[in-house]
């Protein structure tokens, strides 16, 4: 019997067709397209993991969980303006967090790698993989939580 369950276990966990990989909407083009070559000339090993594979930082790790200045979050990689300090949280997740985006500089795509649907984020303008928002934000304001890869921004503080 224990021999059952764990080779259904192993069957219901491990069950990740192609399918589930796929994005669901048409990939967009971006203003911004350079080989893989020319981003990791670009971007460090980190860098390029998060914003060209879509991977992920560990959590606590960004230096802009903390980060209390005012300014612009901008994408890493080509310097869109991605989000205001003004709608940053802490949301206790470990990355941080914002309750809205600079509207038309961020898209989304569906993400299904988890085996579930999730909303990936991504930059308008080079496609640089960002994060994810889910809708477990704070509720006096969008309801949102844009949890984002620290490592896919750069501050650029108010002058």
């Amino acid at each position: 019997m224990n021999k059952i369950l764990i080779v259904f276990a192993l069957l219901l966990f491990n069950c990740n067709s192609s399918a589930q990989k796929q994005k669901t909407e048409t990939e967009n083009t971006y203003k911004i397209n350079k080989t893989e070559a020319q981003w990791r000339a670009q971007l460090t090993d980190m860098e390029f993991h998060v914003l060209r594979e879509a991977g992920t930082e560990r959590p606590f790790s960004s230096p802009f969980n903390s980060n209390k200045k005012v300014g612009i979050y901008a994408c890493k990689a080509c310097k869109t303006p991605l989000f205001k300090s003004e709608h940053k949280y802490d949301s206790g997740s470990g990355w941080p967090s914002f309750d809205r985006e600079i509207e038309g500089n961020v898209a989304f795509s569906t993400d299904k790698d988890l085996g579930y649907t999730r909303t990936e984020e991504h930059c308008a303008t080079c496609g640089g993989h960002l994060g994810h928002v889910f809708k477990d934000g704070p509720r006096d304001t969008t309801g949102e939580r844009h949890c984002i890869n620290g490592v896919s921004l750069t501050f650029i503080p108010k002058e």
